[in-house]
């Protein structure tokens, strides 16, 4: 912000430098896209592997586990539903322009976006940590590493909760920027 004096009334002003502002939000936008790009890609890598893995234990093992296989498939699907997300988010980013406020609505819809894929990726850990507890109970595993395991899921739950108040803050903050622009025109 800088002073400007107003010969009209004889007070100061305050105003916005509107480079330092675009850049500001530029630097916003480019971080929220670097981060979601980086949760997207090893979220789609980490669960292909992960599913792939816990297929191939099962079937070269000639395991009869339920549980195991319904648990491959929900990664194999958790895969392809953000591989299908990646392509529609990327998609909608060609609509915004390239002003000082289309790249606020673009970091904002990035933002949005961040916030909804914690949120699904927080709750993806239910269906994961019950087939995972259900295949270690039905395989007749000690009950000691079924009760590690489910210690380690609330606190994998417990970890993404913080997470998820991070990119909450982080959009709050991009949409406060926004509601304070429009109010300055």
């Amino acid at each position: 912000m800088k002073t400007i004096w107003d010969s009209q009334n004889n007070e100061m002003l305050f105003g916005i430098n509107e480079q330092a502002m675009h850049n500001l939000i530029q630097s916003k936008m480019e971080k929220g896209k670097h981060i979601t790009n980086t949760s997207e890609l090893l979220m789609v890598v980490v669960n292909i592997i992960a599913g792939s893995f816990v297929l191939g234990m099962n079937v070269f093992k000639g395991n009869e586990n339920i549980f195991m296989y319904l648990l491959s498939a929900w990664m194999f699907g958790t895969a392809f539903f953000l591989l299908a997300s990646r392509v529609r988010r990327i998609g909608a980013s060609k609509k915004f322009d390239r002003t000082m406020l289309g790249d606020l609505e673009q970091a904002i819809s990035v933002a949005t976006y961040q916030v909804r894929f914690s949120f699904l990726g927080r709750w993806n850990i239910l269906p994961i940590g019950s087939l995972v507890a259900l295949g270690l109970w039905d395989s007749g595993k000690s009950m000691w590493i079924l009760a590690a395991f489910i210690i380690f899921f609330i606190l994998t739950n417990y970890a993404s909760g913080w997470e998820h108040r991070i990119y909450e803050g982080r959009k709050r903050e991009l949409e406060n920027l926004k509601s304070k622009l429009e109010m300055s025109k």
